[in-house]
């Protein structure tokens, strides 16, 4: 959090900057910055007072209610992101051969009561040439500031112009200067963003539009995960499509040490409405699921179409009765025949789920039977006794019954002949390999299975909910018909005004909603607008269906290594993702590697080429300083003491070594959990102890690229 406050100096520039603390150079930035410094306090406090009116005013119902949330939504999310910062909000300043006037861009933007506009948010159009101009194609900018800021203050700054003819002392035509500091700098737990050096081949797959599915292909160390990140809050910002309202934006990482590291980075980016899990996130089951042991029974049910086998194992629960049913009641009898029933089970909603479709075919079925009696009958009188008949009650729990997700999937394995009709395409060998009892725990193969059955089938609880709220409004709304009454009775006014309380319309709005909380609503279910996925060179064909059922647009950033895929990745992107059924797929791929250092690439690369040959290596464009270290396995403990008392900040992990205990800035990984995080220093214990094949070779090329200044290997 910054500790500037209004009428500070943003400037804190060390003594062997001092040729940058001339006034020349910095008296007009820090003008500008006073005015970011009052502005940013009245927007704080206009915001303040703009809630809490929202706040005291009246809920409403329907769209209005939904109005009223959005806009306390929207003021507190822009709040909190005016809070996050103050004058390190500002990245750094263009100046363009259009206008000899500054141009500042910043984190959010901001404009001043005179409508001057003091900060351009980094994502509008006009602050893009900020980060794509280049000596090659400067987009007409002259020059260009970049601020690196410490605890708020401006600790440095780096100048670039345009020209090679008008560099100066003040301005240095190297458009990395700024980029290249800041990779020496120590790690930390979490991710930071890079807001203020994103490169030009960062930026062009940041600003790509959100249309069909964008692959992000890159070598480790390419910035493929923070680049996804912005462009997902770039997307939020550019594109009205993608808003919470039409379904927002998911992202999707590969396991829960990952989520915890990008947490911070679209916060500070201005978005925290973004929802973050992993694939076992998706289904409810997933928490617990264990890693299938057995490789064929996991290739078994990676194989088979789950929407398809849920396709027929519904129908089996969807049969109306043959002879139909004879309903009594007080009037007269119906006779409910099978035409009816299946004129009733037409009513159900094509995309409507099965538990969810029942509601729909059981009103349905009682208004035919309904319209069987003498029209003189109160039509509400008759579908009241008509619900209750026991035996129509049960002859459609029989022809529609409610059903649990997860027990339709334990069925499948427990019971070969129901696995038979729903999965033809097995052999009687494969059904034996898949058969195992009920109870047992779920497998991670199990997933795709259990969600496309919650998708087909829906809550079984929702119904029951639905049944105890109506019967709890009803009570609350007779309960105040009652006071109604009383009050009416006691009113000696001239004109009887509360006799007004009649009205329905005031009846309905003294109705308490709540009176029965609402389900939290699975927040992951979807539809999303768009899907972010990283790591995603490991997902099968039946995992991206979890991900395909999630995003009708088919609008996908999809980042990954195929170098990086445990299981191997022999197709191209273009032929695994049309497989799986996207269409209008574009290809960025990014080369530089800003993160790893040449020597560890230099030790990394030769490993994975002789498995991968044509594996995407990035290019490094730097050197730590730091060859690669070898050791054995008894130097642990003397390393990490060294190295910890001799850098006070930063991060450090160890991976492989199961018996580790992690602490505060040492992590302790597996290979695979370590993919996608990076760390000052890495300490790789056993390597030869990973395996060999494709998987052990990845997991030794995954584990040696996640250092950014040292890595150690121990055999």
């Amino acid at each position: 959090m910054s500790i500037v406050t209004t009428g500070t100096r943003a400037f804190d520039l060390p003594d062997r900057l001092s040729a940058k603390r001339e006034p020349a150079r910095i008296e007009a930035d820090e003008a500008h910055f006073q005015a970011i410094a009052e502005c940013r306090e009245q927007s704080v406090s206009e915001l303040v007072d703009r809630l809490a009116i929202e706040r005291r005013s009246a809920g409403g119902i329907g769209q209005q209610a939904m109005d009223r949330d959005i806009e306390i939504h929207r003021l507190t999310a822009r709040l909190r992101v005016l809070r996050r910062f103050t004058l390190d909000a500002c990245l750094g300043r263009i100046v363009t051969a259009d206008d000899p006037e500054p141009l500042y861009i910043g984190r959010f933007g901001l404009t001043d009561r005179d409508g001057r506009r003091l900060l351009i948010d980094w994502r509008a159009p006009a602050a893009a040439p900020f980060f794509a101009a280049t000596l090659a194609h400067p987009l007409g900018v002259v020059s260009r500031r970049r601020y690196r800021w410490t605890r708020g203050l401006v600790s440095d700054y780096w100048d670039e112009v345009f020209s090679f003819e008008e560099a100066s002392e003040a301005a240095s035509p190297d458009d990395q200067s700024a980029f290249i500091a800041s990779l020496g700098q120590s790690r930390s737990p979490r991710m930071r963003d890079v807001l203020g050096t994103i490169q030009a081949d960062q930026d062009a797959v940041i600003r790509a539009g959100s249309r069909g599915a964008l692959v992000v292909d890159g070598g480790p160390g390419t910035g493929k995960t923070v680049v996804a990140l912005h462009r997902a809050a770039y997307l939020l910002y550019s594109d009205p499509r993608l808003d919470a309202r039409r379904g927002g934006v998911l992202v999707v990482g590969p396991h829960q040490p990952y989520l915890a590291y990008v947490s911070d980075v679209l916060p500070n980016l201005g978005e925290e409405g973004v929802q973050t899990c992993t694939l076992r996130d998706l289904v409810v089951e997933g928490a617990g699921a264990v890693v299938e042991a057995d490789a064929d029974v996991a290739r078994l049910k990676e194989s088979l179409n789950a929407d398809d086998v849920i396709a027929r194992a519904v129908k089996r629960y969807e049969q109306p009765p043959r002879d139909g049913v004879l309903v009594e009641t007080p009037w007269a009898d119906v006779w409910l025949s099978a035409s009816d029933w299946a004129v009733a089970f037409d009513a159900a909603e094509p995309d409507a789920s099965h538990n969810d479709a029942r509601e729909q075919v059981w009103d349905e079925l009682i208004a035919i039977a309904a319209e069987g009696l003498d029209d003189e009958v109160p039509s509400d009188r008759a579908r009241s006794i008509i619900a209750k008949n026991a035996d129509l009650r049960a002859a459609f729990s029989r022809a529609w019954p409610l059903l649990d997700p997860a027990g339709i999937v334990a069925d499948l394995w427990a019971a070969p002949d129901y696995l038979r009709e729903c999965a033809p395409v097995l052999d009687d060998v494969e059904r034996g390999l898949l058969w195992r009892t009920r109870g047992g725990p779920w497998t991670d193969a199990d997933l795709p299975l259990l969600d496309a059955a919650r998708q087909r089938f829906g809550d079984p609880e929702a119904e029951k909910r639905a049944h105890l709220r109506a019967a709890a409004l009803a009570a609350d709304q007779e309960q105040r018909d009652r006071v109604i009454d009383d009050l009416i009775a006691a009113d000696d006014s001239e004109l009887l005004l509360m006799s007004m309380l009649r009205g329905q319309d005031t009846k309905n709005s003294l109705v308490d909603e709540d009176v029965v909380p609402r389900a939290m609503p699975d927040l992951l279910a979807g539809p999303f607008a768009h899907i972010v996925v990283d790591e995603a060179q490991e997902l099968n064909d039946a995992q991206w269906q979890m991900l395909l059922r999630r995003c009708p647009s088919r609008s996908f950033t999809i980042v990954g290594d195929r170098a990086q895929a445990r299981h191997g990745f022999t197709e191209t992107w273009i032929e695994r993702l049309e497989r799986v059924g996207l269409r209008d797929i574009h290809l960025a791929s990014l080369t530089i590697n800003y993160r790893t250092p040449e020597e560890v690439m230099e030790a990394a690369e030769p490993m994975i080429r002789a498995e991968l040959p044509d594996a995407n290596v990035p290019t490094s464009i730097r050197r730590s300083g730091r060859p690669v270290r070898r050791g054995v396995i008894a130097e642990l403990s003397d390393l990490l003491g060294e190295w910890l008392d001799t850098h006070p900040d930063g991060v450090a992990c160890v991976i492989g070594d199961e018996t580790f205990a992690a602490t505060d800035r040492v992590s302790s990984l597996t290979p695979e959990l370590a993919k996608g995080l990076e760390f000052d220093l890495v300490i790789v214990v056993d390597p030869a102890a990973f395996g060999a094949g494709i998987e052990g070779t990845v997991d030794r090329y995954v584990s040696m690229t996640r250092a950014t200044e040292q890595l150690v290997i121990l055999d």
